[in-house]
């Protein structure tokens, strides 16, 4: 049987990958780069670091699609912690503050998780 660790690995390097298909690592390392610092990550720096600002909305949909790990069609609150480890293994996780900053801006209805719309708006503006 495969231990939880090297399982927790191989679908965090899966993810990694598909991400790769979309975002060049350039452009991951400068956007992980703009928010090493606790407390520093400002979800529309990163996503015109990373490139996400730029793309096309299937590109979008995609990029959505990793990050909801639950497949539940929302980013809930605890996915959006591990945000920036979706993008490197070793990146930090979002403190409380920046988790619920970067929920509220992409909560468009309030029901305290993103929809596929609300994660859109988020990338424009």
């Amino acid at each position: 049987s495969t231990n939880p660790t090297q399982h927790y690995f191989s679908f965090c390097s899966s993810f990694a990958m598909a991400l790769a298909g979309i975002l060049t690592e350039a452009e991951i390392a400068a956007g992980l780069q703009s928010c090493q610092a606790a407390d520093s990550f400002d979800y529309k720096t990163f996503f015109v670091q990373v490139g996400l600002n730029s793309k096309s909305k299937d590109q979008l949909a995609q990029v959505f699609g990793i990050l909801d790990q639950d497949r539940s069609g929302f980013i809930e609150e605890d996915e959006l912690k591990l945000f920036l480890q979706n993008f490197s293994a070793s990146a930090r996780a979002l403190t409380d503050a920046e988790t619920k900053a970067f929920l509220a801006a992409g909560d468009s209805d309030g029901d305290g998780r993103i929809g596929v719309d609300g994660e859109r708006g988020c990338t424009e503006g």
